[in-house]
């Protein structure tokens, strides 16, 4: 059985059609409405029995609790599974959850069997989405089992099958585009994970060069923190009660310890490895982290949600008195990054004090005051979210639109006051005295992942000069101008040496090369002929239509030259 649990303000729905002839279900009268509710996404799969419901019913309960609910929405949602249950089985496991979670709860079942149009709002606190899967617990042995136990022409079948299902995608997904600029893929040996192509690999590591060259100007020092943490670190953290459910746990030596989730822990111990003075303050810690989630299968959707995915996460540690300074130079980190780089539009949402928090009232009024203040000074528009901060801070968070008009969150800005002291966080001020840091948690990109995938859609594809993987292609008109496209690209690497050219000098037309060059959004084309090998000019092809003829070399060199250097 696997369910996502979504802590919502509102969720309305109504039937529409039926879906399963056979169901002894009613449909529901009209639209049906729940405030506040705690909504349990459920997929019964094949196995499932009333000790599974158990399980279901014991998780439900510790969520709800934790996020102060009386009232639960059971809710059918087969797209969690490709393994599902008899509709019969499913029925009577839905009907028993919903009698066993109705001793304590008030419960809505919406109806089994039914098309359904459904609309919520989730409130996005750390516990408003998390997602679970139960199993019946059983050991198999088989002694003596070696290799050729196993069929592994069948298990090649098996890992080869993922395939993506183009029918229901734009043209402009960046799914499609992955596999038709050969970025990257997926397979089922890893989900939810990357596997990135040469060009996907150039995409990632030009945008990661870009961000180091960024917060080494805004004074950040990049560390590295361990993927696989004793569970004592997430246990002082307090991730290992809110947060076990979508950890990945493992045994070492009898030691229980967790595949990180977020890297806010290991920077903590960076920190505490010195004695830190208030000179030391404020200390910029910045790393790629890569992180692990659990998430189940049905709400997997390519870049866009990951299980693996890698974060531009940073911690800064201060004083209060440079909260104010600090959260101004990460807005004008992300001004360059959205605004002057990639031209692309954001809003920015302000979190307040949720109902179940750490720490005391007035630490919270006093951080949202400077939060607040510090974007009615920069004269940002924001729209305020009461009660969706993190438990252990308020946060402001930056929400970009995709090519479909939907909203994902991206940067984030996430004050903590909790965290310092839960691990003993201390500095020597001007007075000799020890008092506790302030940290701002942030990210930039957030997932670089969904920013790579929010990129290839709003641009089609069309990427700009220096994050193309392939900027310039040149093509020999006839076989008579092979040694002079060769002896171009080797004269053009000379004078822009990172430069991505490569040449097709396959014995097919020229129109054939082109189209082949258009496909792969390739900046800049160039055809060589017996015209621009006499004239020692070029003609130009540009990704957008425009053909220019008998262009310099050296005046081409220039504008390469430029949209590289300026990011164009």
């Amino acid at each position: 059985m696997k369910i996502l649990t979504l802590h919502c303000d509102y969720i309305k729905f109504k039937s529409l059609k039926k879906a399963l002839n056979k169901t002894d279900d009613a449909p529901t009268e009209g639209e049906i409405s729940v405030k506040e509710p705690l909504v349990v996404l459920t997929a019964v799969e094949k196995g499932d029995s009333e000790k599974t419901v158990s399980q279901l019913v014991s998780a439900v309960e510790k969520t709800a609790k934790e996020v102060k609910t009386e009232n639960i929405v059971l809710y059918p949602y087969a797209h969690l599974s490709s393994n599902l249950a008899s509709p019969n089985l499913a029925l009577e496991l839905l009907k028993k959850s919903e009698s066993l979670l109705s001793k304590n709860f008030k419960v809505t079942r919406a109806p089994f069997g039914y098309y359904k149009s459904f609309e919520l709002k989730c409130k996005g606190h750390p516990l408003s989405e998390l997602s679970k899967e139960f199993v019946e617990s059983f050991t198999e042995e088989k002694k003596g089992a070696d290799v050729s136990d196993y069929d592994t022409k069948q298990l090649i079948k098996e890992i080869s099958r993922s395939k993506l299902d183009t029918s229901k995608l734009k043209e402009n997904d960046h799914r499609i585009l992955g596999q038709k600029l050969d970025l990257f893929s997926f397979h089922e040996v890893a989900p939810g994970s990357v596997f990135w192509h040469k060009n996907g690999k150039i995409i990632y590591n030009q945008l990661t060069a870009f961000s180091r060259e960024l917060h080494e100007q805004f004074g950040y020092d990049e560390i590295e923190t361990p993927q696989v943490l004793d569970n004592k670190l997430w246990k002082i953290s307090g991730h290992w009660e809110h947060y076990k459910n979508s950890m990945f746990i493992t045994k070492y030596e009898k030691r229980d310890f967790g595949v990180k989730p977020m890297n806010c822990p290991g920077m903590m111990l960076i920190y505490k490895s010195n004695i830190r003075s208030y000179k030391d303050l404020p200390l910029r810690l910045f790393e790629f982290g890569k992180d692990h989630r659990v998430e189940l299968s049905g709400v997997l959707a390519g870049l866009f949600r990951l299980i693996q995915f890698t974060q531009d996460d940073a911690h800064i540690f201060c004083t209060k008195e440079q909260i104010g300074s600090e959260i101004k130079r990460i807005i004008e980190l992300i001004d360059v990054i959205y605004k002057k780089t990639f031209k692309m539009n954001y809003h920015l949402e302000f979190s307040t004090r949720p109902e179940k928090f750490m720490g005391e009232k007035k630490d919270w009024d006093a951080a949202e005051k400077e939060l607040e203040s510090v974007l009615k000074q920069a004269k940002i528009k924001f729209k305020i979210n009461k009660g969706d901060g993190a438990f252990y801070g308020p946060k402001i968070d930056i929400h970009l639109e995709d090519s479909l008009g939907r909203n994902w969150q991206t940067a984030t800005i996430q004050l903590d006051m909790q965290m310092p002291k839960r691990f003993d966080l201390e500095y020597i001020d001007k007075d000799n005295k020890r008092k506790t840091p302030i940290v701002i948690h942030r990210a930039i990109f957030g997932s670089l992942e969904r920013f790579i995938g929010i990129l290839l859609e709003q641009t089609s594809g069309s990427l700009p000069v220096w994050l193309s993987p392939i900027q310039v292609r040149i093509i020999n008109f006839t076989d008579r101008n092979t040694k002079a496209a060769e002896k171009f690209v080797k004269q053009t690497k000379e004078d822009i040496p990172r430069l991505r050219i490569d040449a097709d000098l396959e014995n097919t037309t020229v129109n054939d090369k082109v189209r082949k060059a258009s496909l792969m959004k390739i900046p800049f084309v160039i055809v060589i002929g017996e015209k621009e090998e006499k004239s020692k000019t070029l003609a130009i092809r540009t990704r957008d239509g425009e053909v220019k003829s008998g262009v310099k070399i050296e005046d081409f060199v220039k504008e390469v030259k430029e949209k590289i250097e300026r990011r164009g």
